[in-house]
């Protein structure tokens, strides 16, 4: 059935509120899992004798067949509202100064009509170079995507790949999302067929599990973001947008609620269970692993890398670098960048690791564990 155009009219207009909230909510309110990522539970083995020289360290990486200069990506941020031109277009002109890659919010609403399409388009105005990703939901894959569809979300942004995330806990709590996840896998397959860039399926912040990972990977995936938790928790971004709509939430008991709230696996844990499938079976070699979800600092990307994550990805820390003083805010998220390279260099140089492959087989004990 034909959706009328009034209907497509007020679906958008209710995208451009969403979208618009999410960030407000983000910037503003108490959001966080409870839990943290769960990198502290990890060491790097000190080694007294590095053997390198400090400044000779090498951050330089690849991603998806593309070198880049920092194993950074900043991740799907926003777009399809008011001030989210603006916010994109800063944050692309940051990445193609240093050369890492981007990703944009969910386009389901430049699918459903034109009027912010700009606010998408223009990272790809501000950043010809660099390696940039669109974005769509699995419910939006789930129910099947026209190739016009496909075609519309690379186009509009020439996107080197295509990331779909995976979000049911905060669809669960969203109150106008969307639940049906059917039938993703068989679309997903479908989506990999036809499209002629890579195709990177994430969580939002609940995780994914090797389980999961390995599904993803029977469908051709080229690269798995974990998201796990321990950053933001979209259940409670929708918890508060359901509290300011309705006065109250009487959805989920008492009891349940702060478990669902904080629903989800640990990035560490993501990662850890991951590497060591793989290490079993061998099943992910031919996939990346991208590692986001409260990652707070360069030490938390270096402990990433050693545990099997080709580059690290996070959006809050980096949008509130940008916002929070928008008089220097590209000047300011660019120092956070460096900074956290910093973080990694100095992880890098007490390890002894001269580049990141190095990195990559640098001795991480979980505490506790024999």
């Amino acid at each position: 059935m034909t959706t009328k155009p009034d209907t497509l009219m007020q679906i958008a207009s209710e995208i451009v509120e969403r979208k618009q909230s999410h960030v407000d909510i983000c910037m503003n309110e108490p959001i966080n899992f409870d839990n943290t990522a769960g990198f502290e539970a990890y060491r790097f083995t000190h080694n007294a004798i590095p053997e390198i020289n400090h400044k000779d360290i090498d951050l330089k990486t690849t991603f998806l067949g593309r070198t880049i200069s920092f194993p950074l990506m900043i991740s799907s941020m926003t777009g399809g509202f008011q001030g989210a031109e603006f916010v994109n277009r800063m944050v692309a002109e940051v990445c193609q100064k240093l050369t890492i890659p981007l990703g944009v919010g969910s386009m389901r609403q430049a699918l459903e009509e034109e009027t912010h399409q700009e606010s998408f388009a223009i990272v790809r105005q501000a950043a010809p170079d660099i390696q940039i990703f669109s974005n769509i939901g699995a419910p939006e894959v789930a129910q099947g995507l026209s190739h016009d569809a496909l075609n519309l979300l690379i186009d509009m942004i020439r996107a080197d790949g295509l990331i779909i995330h995976l979000n049911p806990a905060q669809e669960l709590f969203q109150p106008e999302g969307n639940t049906n996840f059917s039938g993703f896998l068989y679309q997903l397959r479908q989506v990999v067929k036809r499209l002629d860039v890579p195709v990177i399926v994430k969580e939002v912040g609940s995780g994914i599990s090797a389980t999961a990972a390995k599904q993803l990977v029977d469908c051709g995936v080229h690269a798995i973001d974990v998201a796990g938790s321990g950053g933001t928790s979209w259940q409670k971004v929708e918890e508060v947008r359901y509290i300011k709509r309705f006065a109250r939430d009487q959805r989920f008991s008492p009891g349940a609620m702060n478990e669902l709230l904080n629903w989800g696996i640990t990035t560490a844990d993501c990662l850890a269970d991951i590497q060591r499938y793989n290490l079993e079976s061998g099943g992910f070699d031919d996939v990346e692993i991208v590692s986001s979800g409260g990652l707070s600092h360069g030490l938390d990307l270096a402990k990433s890398l050693a545990l099997g994550a080709q580059i690290g990805a996070a959006a809050k820390p980096f949008l509130k670098s940008l916002l929070t003083y928008p008089d220097h805010a590209q000047q300011n998220l660019e120092n956070t960048i460096l900074t956290w390279m910093n973080d990694l260099r100095a992880a890098m140089f007490l390890v002894g690791a001269k580049n990141i492959q190095a990195l990559r087989s640098a001795p991480l004990r979980k505490i506790g564990s024999s």
